[in-house]
């Protein structure tokens, strides 16, 4: 059983600016099927999606089938989550609404196994391939990945602390919540929001650490890309969906449903 983590393996290279997608369907056969298209990683949301335990599991072991990773957005920083979802076979973790860095410290903590962290022992389970992989334990704190959240501007502001704490892999800035925080709710391609997310990313390349963001449309994506991002996420199953479907109706003249605006939350 391989238990090496290509996702966290190319976030450490820092040769390629990987490119993922967000999962808001829920489906397993959607995982599978963009899986197969190209990218890097595929986040698996638990925040904003009705799935629990169970069906992540499923949706872990359609992604495992395809030469995409898997980086699970779970709905909260909290322990017994962070425990059943790394149990249920989950290598790369984010934890949404980090404010501090004694939340992230928290985050890493219950990811990783003692003497490093708090996370509780089971030999039995999907992550060890329910008992096949005998070096398990002894490899999970190195090929876990930890990635949080920020998504304020006091968050942000606790980056220089943040980026010190070990164990931690990568931040990821959330522009959606970042613009609400800021006045601008539904507008993360207004120019102080942009300018903020640009200043995000220099100051985590100078803190030498990985950070990651997700936009509406290529353009976007790209500009995250100029600004430093280091992995970067296009939309999600269901906006590529839509905003496929409303390509469609329309050359064909159907009625029109409202488009969503550039500037727009991603997913």
């Amino acid at each position: 059983m391989d238990l090496s983590n290509a996702f966290k393996a190319r976030l450490r290279a820092k040769d390629h600016c990987q490119l993922g997608t967000w999962l808001m369907s829920g489906a397993p056969s959607t995982a599978e099927a963009l899986g197969q298209l190209g990218f890097d990683f595929l986040v698996l949301d638990m925040e904003h999606v009705p799935v629990g335990i169970a069906e992540t599991a499923n949706l872990l072991r359609a992604i495992a089938t395809t030469p995409a990773k898997a980086l699970v957005r779970l709905p909260w920083n909290d322990p017994v989550t962070i425990k059943q979802v790394l149990d249920a076979g989950a290598q790369s973790i984010m934890l949404p609404f980090v404010q501090s860095a004694d939340e992230a410290r928290a985050a890493v903590a219950a990811a990783k196994y003692p003497p490093l962290g708090t996370r509780g022992v089971a030999a039995v389970h999907r992550a060890s391939g329910y008992g096949a992989a005998p070096d398990y334990l002894q490899r999970a704190n190195a090929e876990t990945c930890v990635i949080v959240q920020l998504e304020t501007p006091e968050a942000l502001a606790a980056l220089p602390e943040i980026a010190k704490i070990e164990g931690l892999d990568g931040v990821f800035v959330g522009p959606g919540d970042l613009a609400a925080s800021m006045g601008y709710l539904g507008q993360i391609g207004h120019r102080e929001v942009q300018s903020v997310l640009a200043d995000a990313a220099h100051q985590a390349r100078k803190l030498n650490l990985p950070v990651g963001i997700v936009g509406p449309t290529p353009a976007m994506v790209q500009s995250f890309r100029d600004m430093g991002y280091s992995f970067t996420a296009i939309g999600s199953d269901m906006a590529l969906m839509t905003t496929r479907a409303r390509e469609v109706v329309k050359a064909l003249g159907g009625a029109q449903a409202p488009a969503m605006a550039e500037g727009q939350s991603a997913y």
